[in-house]
């Protein structure tokens, strides 16, 4: 006994066609947008930046800026920081050479006080770095005649550093045999000396004198 067969899956089953495709229904049209546009604060809110009571929200009150001439003249001190500290280095190497020939063939008879000397100069050098970096520091930020004092006299320690350096190696490069190195010794002095130079006369002028010549009240006194 077979099963009766389904004329659904029987190919040869003639079937009938029905009404073509009519495509999607129809959608109601959306109505256009009545409220605010966009961005604009709904009705009853204030609009973006005021207070809820109808004022502007207060905005802080613009700081005095530190004038170029301090900023510049705390940069040369760091620059001139870093400078010194490799020079002081290079001081002490030669103070322990001088320290290790004593007594050597050869070695100058005044060889162990050059070798105190150079320790000495070079001790000093590592305070006006730290001098350097402190008034460097203190220049950027703090705003009292203290901070502007303190980054002067590091300055000009720099400077009277840079005039003993060419005096003692006139002396000591003068008992040379051979030519003179005067040239070479005045550029070398005239590098030393440029960045605190240009630093003091920054922190002379009127500018930096009235940034750091503050009351109490942090508006700058006026000059003289």
């Amino acid at each position: 006994m077979t099963a009766p067969r389904d004329p659904w899956s029987d190919p040869a089953t003639q079937t009938e066609h029905g009404a073509p495709y009519a495509g999607p229904p129809p959608t109601a049209a959306v109505p256009p947008w009545v409220g605010p546009p966009y961005g604009a604060p709904a009705p009853g809110w204030p609009p973006y930046g005021a207070s809820p009571y109808g004022m502007p929200w207060p905005s802080p009150p613009a700081g005095p800026r530190r004038p170029g001439q301090v900023i510049a003249a705390a940069v040369l001190a760091f620059v001139q920081a870093a400078g010194v500290a490799v020079a002081s280095a290079y001081v002490f190497l030669v103070a322990s050479l001088f320290a290790l020939a004593e007594g050597e063939p050869g070695f100058p008879g005044d060889g162990d006080a050059l070798a105190t000397e150079a320790t000495a100069i070079a001790a000093v050098q590592i305070a006006s770095v730290v001098a350097l970096v402190v008034g460097g520091v203190m220049a950027l930020s703090r705003r009292s005649p203290a901070a502007r004092w303190t980054l002067v006299v590091a300055l000009g320690l720099q400077v009277a550093l840079a005039v003993y350096w060419a005096v003692r190696l006139f002396d000591l490069l003068g008992r040379v045999p051979g030519g003179d190195p005067s040239a070479v010794l005045l550029f070398g002095v005239f590098c030393f000396a440029a960045a605190p130079a240009v630093g003091l006369g920054l922190l002379v002028g009127r500018s930096a004198r009235d940034w750091f010549a503050a009351d109490r009240h942090g508006e700058p006194a006026p000059s003289r």
